[in-house]
Order: C-alpha cells, then structure tokens, then sequence
C-alpha cells in the first residue's frame, strides 16, 4: 500500500520516509478493522450509491441492517442528481462501479445496453423477501428488458391532478374526460381574473405531452424502439390536445425560469391546477398558508374519451434497486437490495422521505392509506405506463419538450413539428438500428451453421 504525501513530501531524509511507512500501515491497520465484524471475520463491504435526499436518509436504516447481518459493512455514498449520471457512467468507464445503486426508472435501459448490471431472475426467483405480485405492475415492469430484470423498484412515483377544491366547478368534478376537463377549464377561465389560469403546464417540460400520449395509445416509438412513432394519429391527438390549452388561454407559455413562485401562486389562485408528482403532497402542507389544507386536493387524471378506461394512463417513475455486473460483494449486495425491498423498510423509508412505496403492503403500514390526498396516487398507480425502453430516451424525451415548446409558443405548424420531430428522433437512433440488425444477422448466420 503506497501512502502519498503522508509524513513528509516523500524526497526528504529516511526518518521522514519511515514516518510515511508507519503512517501507512497505520491507515492499513485502521481500515482492515473496519472490515472485520465483532468475532474478527473479515465483514463483506458493499458499496451503495444514493442519490439526492434519498443518498442522506437511507444511511438511518443502515445501523439495523449491519445489526441483522454482522457480516456485512454498507457504505452509503450520497451523489447529488445533477451529477449522478455522469458519475455512474465515468465509473463504468474507469472499472470503478458501486456494488449497488439507487437507478432512475429511464437509465436502466443504458446501463443494461453497457451491459454493466447483472440480471436478478434467479436471485428473485430464491427470495422470500422480494416478491413480484406485491409490486405496483407499471414499476415492476420498468425494470424489466428483453425478457429479464435488471431492477427491483426501491419507491416510486406517478402524476397525478393537484387542484383548489374552491376554484373548481362543482358540478362534473374530478372530470373523467378530456372533454368534461376542458369543459372545467372554461369555467374557470369564465369566472376568474384575467391573471388566473386553470392550468400550469410549464413548456419546457417533456412529462406532461408523454402522459397524454400514453393516454391516447402512442407507442412513442415504433418498429421497436427503431423509429419514432410521433407523426402518427395517436400521437398528434394529444399534441394537438396540449397545444389548443395554450391558444385558448387555459395555460400560460411559460418555463420552469418564468415561474415567480409555484407554491405561492397556487396559493392565491393564480394556477388553479397542476400535474405534478407526490413530493408536492408535503411541499404544498408545508409551504401554503395556515388554514389551506382544506382547500385543495389530488384527482387522477382524466382519460381521453367516455368509454376508455378511467383514470387515463399516467408515467410510471421513481426508481430501482439495482446490481453492478462487476460488484465486489454480490451476495451481501443482494441482502442489501432484499431489506430495502421489505414493505416494513418501504414503510420507514417512507416515513423518513414522503416517497411513495413501491409495495402495496407497504401502504397499509404507514399514514398514507389513511391520507385522502394520497388516494389519487394509489388509484393512479394502477394505470401507469413506462416510456419506451431505450437508452437514447432522455435525449428524446428533451426533443419532444422542444417540439411542444415550437407549437405552444412558437406558433410552429404542428404537423411540421412533429415532421422535424420524428426526422430527428431517426437520427438519434440510427446506431441503435444498425445494432440491432447487426444482432440479427449475427443470430441467422448462428442458425445457419451446420451442427
């Protein structure tokens, strides 16, 4: 073990290189002891990435967990969100990868394309801690590409309608349609100032256009995942749909940048509405005025048309569990991975954070089944869809952004928009064609091959 710049610069006297030798082999002596448990066999150490607020609270449930397994040290490494990404993929690339990670429901697909995870099917199948059927079905198929698992959902989220219940018509509310919602938007904008909306939908978003395609039945991608699909009727239903909310007057061209106050504003009623995720259920609590809890509520979200399945389909979020390829401590990563997955810990975890559990079960254990406010999130979970699982979709789903911001406040004709869209969406994937036809060539010629 070679200690830098430990008891001297390293070019002085042999009394200041002795010094950084036992300096070092002091460091090598306090660091095996933190490797072995209490009866002085070497402990397995596994290494968890965390990220955001998420990275802070799950070290509370690590003591517990080292208590229950005395063989097994978790190292908790909390990683700020903005930076997650790159520091997962500058890992990769340097061999450096956790035993285990938090991982965002849409980079999944990219980290299985690195083929950088190792598949959990035979770990599940031997688990009595994880079990599939007790999982929100939208999550729990996230996880899964090309027929197997990669990831076990840790929380999750949806959007659902957040909403002043002393703004809205009382007469057809929650609406069940697009076309009842609609009809409720122009009574607000009717009876209200002309500075009230009743509708935020900031334009720089990509969320809110994909959740209405869902509803409508848009692939998004076609050919599987080889092309975009966005000029189809599906499609241009719901852009068509999100644009006329703009040139009617019942949402303001706005970005996030030209928001004053989100919280403040839906306080005085100037968005009457939002389509938003669960951390707004106790950001609202906390930050409206005293006495507003009364005054507004969640609804799921309207479906298309009379006659289709209610709620409409909603994005299925959050994230998963997941297990490096190349992990140190596979075996004591999993243990790891199965506590965090126990509805009992989904059930503290959500007490701690205010995220949504991924397990059905584990809402029964905590304040949220007796939260009317969350019941619009229990009911949404049951129609969520995940967007297509390709590693190219956050770039894509910033392009569907741009081309909603290009119809709304651009004034871009939309059949053009969605022209440029599905022309640039091509070449996006145009290596990922190239892949998968290669891929197919390489399975026919296997075929062909005499045995």
């Amino acid at each position: 073990m070679t200690v830098a710049r430990c008891g001297g610069e390293g070019r002085r006297a042999a009394g200041g290189r002795l010094a950084a030798v036992l300096c070092g082999l002091v460091l090598c002596g306090l660091l095996l002891a933190t490797c072995h448990g209490a009866d002085g066999e070497r402990a397995a150490v596994v290494r968890f990435w965390a990220f955001g607020r998420e990275g802070e609270l799950v070290a509370e449930l690590v003591p517990e967990f080292e208590a229950l397994h005395p063989g097994i040290r978790i190292s908790v490494q909390q990683i700020p969100w903005t930076a997650g990404h790159e520091k997962l993929l500058t890992a990769f690339v340097g061999d450096a990868v956790p035993d285990a990670a938090q991982l965002g429901s849409t980079w999944i697909p990219e980290f299985v394309a690195l083929d950088a995870l190792a598949p959990l099917d035979e770990r599940i199948a031997a688990s009595r801690s994880v079990v599939p059927d007790d999982f929100f079905a939208g999550p729990w198929q996230g996880g899964e590409i090309d027929g197997r698992r990669w990831g076990v959902p840790w929380y999750v989220d949806t959007r659902v309608l957040f909403y002043r219940t002393d703004l809205v018509p009382e007469e057809g509310w929650p609406p069940r349609t697009w076309e009842e919602w609609r009809r409720a938007m122009l009574s607000i904008r009717r009876a209200g100032p002309a500075e009230r909306y009743p509708i935020l939908l900031p334009i720089d978003e990509w969320v809110q256009p994909v959740v209405l395609a869902l509803q409508t039945g848009s692939t998004l991608l076609a050919d599987g995942g080889r092309r975009g699909a966005f000029e189809e009727p599906a499609f241009r239903r719901a852009m068509a749909f999100y644009r006329d909310l703009f040139t009617d007057g019942l949402a303001p061209a706005l970005d996030q940048s030209g928001l004053v106050n989100l919280y403040q504003q839906f306080g005085n009623g100037t968005y009457t509405m939002l389509i938003t995720g669960p951390w707004n259920l106790g950001e609202l609590r906390a930050r409206l005025p005293a006495g507003m809890d009364d005054r507004w509520s969640t609804a799921p979200l309207p479906a298309p048309a009379a006659g289709m399945p209610y709620p409409g389909a909603s994005l299925a979020g959050g994230t998963s569990l997941v297990l490096f390829r190349h992990a140190a401590s596979p075996d004591a990563a999993w243990r790891w991975i199965e506590y965090l997955s126990e509805p009992a810990q989904q059930a503290r975890f959500q007490q701690l954070s205010g995220d949504l559990p991924a397990r059905r079960s584990a809402w029964d254990l905590t304040d949220l089944a007796a939260d009317p406010k969350a019941a619009a999130f229990l009911a949404q979970l049951a129609h969520v869809e995940t967007p297509p699982k390709v590693p190219e979709w956050e770039r894509i789903a910033t392009r569907i952004a741009e081309c909603a911001e290009q119809v709304t406040r651009g004034g871009r004709d939309l059949d053009a928009a969605l022209a440029a869209l599905d022309a640039d969406v091509d070449r996006m994937l145009e290596k990922r064609r190239w892949l998968l036809e290669r891929a197919a060539e390489e399975r026919a010629a296997g075929e062909g091959e005499p045995r």
